[in-house]
């Protein structure tokens, strides 16, 4: 489930998407980029660029963006797995190892932001960030070393719900003209103090049998009990024909194997549907491989391994308490979500086209292996 973005651990200018840099003089090339003049007045470019970062539990992801008739025209991307959260479950804190090699990939980000004459963004720190006690500090050791202003949210953000429900109903799509429109008719949301990443740690990523894999789908049954006491969905379920949307991670790995795709294909897995018996018929095939059969699935590879299964068990967990029988797959996630949504505040294209077509040359996304 998503959930309503936090005003925590943000400035003002990082939650409207202000400027993306910390500090930045006027001279220098990041000043150039975000238009500064030593007056301390900005001057918006004629030809907008827009940069969005999503800085999770797992990955670093940014896109860079420019607004065209059709949505908006990617420009430049970057992914890595830098697993920040390793560790978090059992000490509280953000490890020295972890922080370095997120530095590394957000000094990376800053560079491309930089080269791309980004001129408004929003750059988000979620789950590692938030319940880390020295999340704050790290947050201004990442605009001390690399010019970068993150904002930490509170469990996601209705920018990538207002998204998905625009990109994949048409009903939605007729009905629904702002984020406000899409937040009142979200009846509730949460979010989960648990991910891939603590789960895998918990019981084990690599070698996981049947009953380790039903502690996982447990221990997430457990953290959604008060949730669901409280607002009752599986009633609701019962009597509609509510289907799941999944976003990016296990339902986009989940999709490519289920297609049996010799690689990961985007254009094949977003806007797919699969039935609970798909999904639960992929993660008994993974629960059964060892690790290294899974680390050779061409929509996995040897980086999420020992990761898939925790995601399995969590999207197992939601269909156990929710029982969908359907689950369209989404292969987007935040960082459109934001680029959207700033752009349309821009007054760039205002009709109802948010698809985002991205470049077959140049900086555009590479093929990946699903998200998570």
């Amino acid at each position: 489930m998503r959930s309503e973005t936090g005003d925590s651990g943000g400035s003002a200018a990082a939650r409207t998407g202000a400027s993306a840099f910390a500090g930045v003089p006027a001279e220098s090339p990041a000043g150039a980029a975000e238009g500064i003049k030593d007056t301390g007045a900005s001057l918006r470019p004629a030809h907008s660029v827009y940069g969005a970062l999503d800085l999770g539990t797992n990955n670093c992801r940014l896109l860079v963006a420019k607004p065209s008739r059709r949505g908006f025209v990617v420009v430049d991307a970057f992914s890595r797995i830098i697993r920040l959260g390793e560790g978090v479950l059992t000490s509280g804190k953000l490890s020295d190892v972890a922080m370095k090699r997120t530095i590394d990939a957000l000094r990376v980000c800053a560079d491309k932001m930089r080269r791309r004459g980004v001129t408004r963004s929003r750059l988000i720190a979620t789950e590692a960030c938030r319940i880390a006690t020295n999340g704050p500090e790290f947050i201004d050791r990442v605009a001390n070393e690399t010019g970068l202003k993150l904002e930490i949210v509170g469990g996601g953000s209705s920018e990538l719900i207002w998204l998905d429900l625009k990109q994949l109903g048409r009903s939605w799509r007729r009905s629904l003209h702002d984020r406000a429109g899409v937040q009142n008719c979200i009846a509730a949301w949460t979010s989960l103090p648990i991910g891939v990443v603590s789960l895998a740690e918990r019981h084990g990523g690599r070698e996981v049998t049947q009953s380790d894999y039903e502690a996982m789908v447990g221990d997430v049954m457990v953290a959604l009990k008060g949730f669901e006491s409280q607002h009752r969905f599986s009633e609701r379920v019962e009597q509609s024909r509510a289907h799941f949307l999944g976003t990016s991670g296990t339902v986009t790995t989940i999709s490519g194997i289920h297609l049996k795709l010799p690689h990961y294909e985007r254009a094949r897995v977003d806007g797919c549907w699969l039935t609970a018996d798909d999904v639960r018929r992929v993660s008994n095939d993974l629960i059964a491989m060892s690790y290294a059969e899974r680390v050779a699935q061409p929509c996995i590879g040897h980086e999420r391994a020992d990761l898939v299964l925790a995601g399995c068990a969590i999207l197992e967990a939601l269909l156990r308490v929710w029982p969908c029988q359907r689950l369209r797959v989404a292969d987007r996630g935040l960082r459109e979500g934001i680029l959207t949504t700033l752009m349309a505040e821009d007054g760039h294209d205002r009709r109802e086209q948010y698809r985002p077509h991205r470049r077959r040359r140049g900086g555009g996304d590479k093929p990946h292996h699903g998200r998570g």
